[in-house]
């Protein structure tokens, strides 16, 4: 296999992971969106905030916190509180958060002994 063929594969291959992202390629294509994750992972259990809140807390603008809210309420990190305005929200009580907190919690301990 000649060089060229091998960047034309890999060229190939790139394209259908893009047109066909897994769960964290889609999520993670985001720039913002591993630091709007990093954030939730430290807030306290079931506290509610707005996009402004958010915003502060995780050190960005209010306007990305808006460019994204609808891709994580859709993957199931946050949810919309309901009867608020503003509207508030909080992250999600859903099989993905859990799966968050697990998978960040090993990455924690990897190297403890």
């Amino acid at each position: 296999m000649s060089s060229t063929e091998s960047a034309d594969d890999r060229a190939e291959r790139k394209e259908l992971r893009q047109e066909h992202p897994s769960g964290w390629f889609y999520l993670t294509q985001h720039e913002a969106v591993p630091i709007l994750i990093d954030a939730l992972l430290d807030l306290p259990p079931n506290r509610e905030f707005n996009k402004n809140e958010f915003a502060e807390h995780a050190g960005v603008t209010r306007q990305t916190v808006g460019n994204y809210t609808e891709l994580l309420t859709e993957v199931e990190l946050i949810e919309a509180v309901p009867n608020t305005s503003p509207k508030r929200y909080r992250v999600a009580d859903s099989d993905v958060v859990r799966e968050l907190y697990e998978f960040n919690s090993a990455l924690n301990n990897t190297g403890d002994e």
